[in-house]
């Protein structure tokens, strides 16, 4: 009698994590102080994102508001490399402010450095006060991405989205052609230590490559506008959304997140065609071919 041995190996399975960091409540209603921030409205992007995803069996893990301190994002940064297994998709979203930063170790050709704004990031300089700590820098912000491509691997694949501006006008620019207000995230002030002012430099390229690994997870990161535009929030249906939000939410409504370009190129055709903004354009960055 032959004898039959099967052998169960076991597979671990993947999840779709995302983690998704929104403000709108920056504390301007409060105090209001010219050296803080304007309210806006990236807490409503959060809610938008997280319906779709949670349909998607997407984990998720909001952090909004006061809650959306530097520490805060942080802790949930780390925990989300920390839980990431090889195979896993995993998405970050941050709407907010950004603002540029001055470079201190020398590694960006125009000397600056792009931040995203927690609720606790202080918009000046003030030696002894606030010297910058509570931004968080693209240098840092990379770190973070690196270390997760490792933890998911050659199958794994990051989705990273910035519905901010490191060079907006003001925060509430000219009215429209609908004589609505607009409302405008970002800042052009550049954060430094001895008042050095910020030039962007203009640079029309919409897509950058990002290295890939064959030991890594591939990436994309998605940006709601080139480096010297304005990042316009759109209203919809009586809500204000960054306009990245909006039309990415529009696109994975219908098509699942995936790793492809495809999606991608459906969110900047939606918005290119939209002519409240005209004046902006997404920018991506990605390792994918």
């Amino acid at each position: 009698m032959v004898s039959l041995l099967i052998y169960f190996f076991p597979t671990q399975a993947t999840t779709n994590r995302a983690l998704l960091i929104g403000i709108s409540d920056y504390g301007a209603s409060a105090n209001a102080p010219s050296s803080q921030w304007s309210n806006i409205h990236g807490a409503n992007d959060v809610e938008l994102i997280a319906t779709t995803l949670k349909s998607q069996k997407f984990k998720i893990t909001k952090v909004t508001n006061q809650q959306a301190t530097a520490k805060r994002i942080r802790k949930e940064i780390k925990s989300l490399v920390n839980s990431c297994k090889p195979g896993d998709m995993v998405y970050i979203h941050f709407s907010g402010h950004g603002q540029p930063f001055e470079d201190k170790n020398k590694d960006e050709e125009d000397g600056w450095d792009e931040a995203i704004i927690p609720y606790d990031a202080q918009k000046v300089y003030s030696k002894g006060k606030y010297e910058g700590e509570n931004h968080i820098l693209d240098d840092e912000l990379s770190k973070y991405f690196d270390q997760i491509r490792t933890k998911i691997g050659a199958k794994g694949f990051l989705c990273v989205v910035i519905d901010a501006c490191h060079s907006g006008g003001s925060s509430r620019g000219e009215e429209s052609e609908e004589d609505e207000e607009q409302i405008i995230r970002g800042t052009r002030d550049g954060f430094s230590s001895n008042g050095r002012a910020y030039r962007p430099r203009i640079n029309t390229n919409g897509h950058f490559v990002i290295n890939s690994n064959i030991s890594q997870g591939d990436i994309i990161i998605l940006e709601a506008c080139r480096s010297y535009q304005s990042n316009c929030e759109v209203k919809q249906n009586g809500q204000y959304y960054g306009p990245l939000s909006y039309y990415i939410n529009s696109v994975l409504k219908s098509t699942p997140l995936s790793k492809s370009l495809t999606w991608v190129q459906e969110v900047k055709r939606k918005m290119d065609s939209d002519r409240r903004l005209t004046r902006q354009n997404m920018v991506y960055e990605t390792s994918l071919k």
